[in-house]
């Protein structure tokens, strides 16, 4: 699954080259390919690279994509927008990007779709009216409500529930707890309670400490959320030194990287974080029901994307993947080794 930043470089050479020497006077190429770059924020990523993995098994998918990955070698708005110049002088049929400078691609993205190239933004975001369609990987409500599901799972739900957040002014996270206590609201949940949100201020010192003050102040707490990378991993740590694997389950948003051994040691059953993998592949999908015409970008289409269901296009071109993947010990260690 890894790629060199080598071998992406000559990849993306070879790729220009063929843009440059094909057929672009029309919509696709005399053998009936459409050709799409997933521009990314720089090569040498490993989460990228997996995003390319799930746009080339939508492009086999689909039959009709060329899908060929692209990027600067730094993170730089400059970087990608030298690229996406030469991919308007190629005249390729789609640009996905994940953006680095939500702003300041805006000009020359205009430009590409006054060209006739469709292009829409995934992961990290363009600014209306720099793209069609934006593609987040989830939305506060998918988080919320599914990290209460997965700590239900844990617990058999039942039993209080402790929360460590990053910071209390945290505006995402905050959002993700208010759905977490519109979840648990529900019948099912009736026999399971949030005690307490304490918060870790996303240091890894603070965020064990406040673990380890829960557990002092509810002796009888069955879990904890964590809907933040570094809490949840001081998280699954103070449960291992405090001698609870069995008795505090752990749910959270964490990285495979990180989490891998907590989750295979059972210290932490289950957590969530976006696919890349997903991402890619909604992204063709998207790219090819706007090159098609299947869809205009308009709010109110629904767009088929494959595996992923069916996808609603909201206002100002904005849609969402769905609810975050779920790791376990059946497949964190193929995404570890990814991000």
């Amino acid at each position: 699954m890894k790629k060199t930043l080598s071998i992406a470089l000559v990849l993306s050479l070879i790729a220009v080259t063929a843009f440059a020497n094909g057929n672009s006077d029309s919509a696709a190429a005399d053998d009936g390919q459409y050709k799409m770059v997933l521009l990314v924020k720089s090569l040498g990523n490993g989460f990228f690279e997996a995003c390319d993995d799930g746009a080339q098994e939508a492009a086999a998918e689909l039959g009709n994509m060329e899908v060929v990955y692209m990027g600067p070698s730094q993170s730089t708005a400059e970087g990608q927008i030298e690229i996406i110049e030469t991919l308007i002088a190629q005249k390729v049929d789609a640009i996905a990007i994940s953006a680095n400078d939500r702003d300041a691609l805006v000009p020359v993205t205009k430009k590409a779709m006054a060209a006739g190239i469709k292009v829409i933004s995934w992961d990290s975001g363009i600014a209306p009216g720099g793209r069609i369609i934006d593609l987040a990987p989830s939305n506060e409500e998918f988080i919320g409500r599914q990290q209460v599901q997965l700590i239900a799972e844990l617990t058999d739900y039942k039993g209080q529930i402790g929360i460590v957040s990053a910071t209390s002014q945290a505006t995402n996270q905050n959002a993700w707890i208010k759905w977490m206590y519109e979840e648990v609201k529900k019948p099912e949940y009736a026999d399971m309670e949030i005690v307490e949100v304490v918060y870790g201020d996303d240091a890894s010192d603070k965020s064990y400490r406040e673990t380890v003050g829960l557990f002092s102040k509810y002796p009888e707490l069955t879990g904890i959320i964590s809907p933040t990378t570094i809490g949840v991993l001081a998280a699954a740590k103070a449960i291992e030194d405090e001698g609870l694997q069995g008795k505090v389950e752990l749910t959270g948003l964490g990285l495979p990287s990180e989490m891998q051994r907590y989750i295979e040691n059972g210290t932490c059953g289950q957590m969530a974080l976006w696919n890349p993998v997903d991402l890619g592949y909604t992204a063709t999908y998207i790219s090819e029901a706007l090159i098609t015409g299947k869809i205009e970008g308009v709010e109110g289409e629904v767009i088929d994307a494959g595996r992923m269901g069916d996808i609603p296009v909201g206002a100002e071109g904005f849609a969402v993947m769905g609810a975050p993947f779920v790791f376990d010990a059946s497949n964190v260690a193929d995404f570890a080794s990814i991000f």
